[in-house]
């Protein structure tokens, strides 16, 4: 009838998600996209290197969505050739995590994550240079 009772620190972890989620802009959002898909690598190389099957493919298949159905979704197709080439970067990182997952290998893992560690620096930066203006 009732759900089971969480803990606080998860309590207290999704109410912090739920907070920052609305106090977010909308450049910070994107930024913890990239964050949350980057942490859910960073779980599953250590399940990879565990040999946690269940945990590794949560952990992939929590990546894949956050890039197919938050940063790619989010992309604006009138944004030309920038759009056009960061969705085929986000394709080309989904099919790592796919390879990944599949092969059970590390080095996809950390290529997604670097890419994706990239491309938040370089988000990361333009936020700096637009507060700045």
């Amino acid at each position: 009838m009732f759900a089971p009772p969480r803990s606080r620190v998860s309590s207290y972890q999704t109410l912090s998600v739920e907070t920052g989620l609305a106090d977010a802009s909308p450049h910070k959002l994107i930024e913890m996209l990239y964050d949350g898909a980057i942490e859910a690598i960073v779980r599953a190389r250590g399940a990879l290197e565990r040999g946690d099957v269940p945990t590794r493919i949560a952990a992939i298949t929590k990546a894949l969505r956050i890039v197919d159905e938050g940063l790619k979704a989010a992309l604006d197709p009138r944004g030309g050739e920038l759009a056009t080439n960061l969705s085929d970067l986000y394709a080309y990182i989904s099919r790592r995590l796919l390879t990944a997952n599949l092969q059970s290998s590390d080095a996809p893992l950390a290529e997604a994550a670097e890419l994706l560690g990239q491309l938040r620096d370089g988000w990361k930066g333009i936020a700096a240079s637009a507060a700045a203006q």
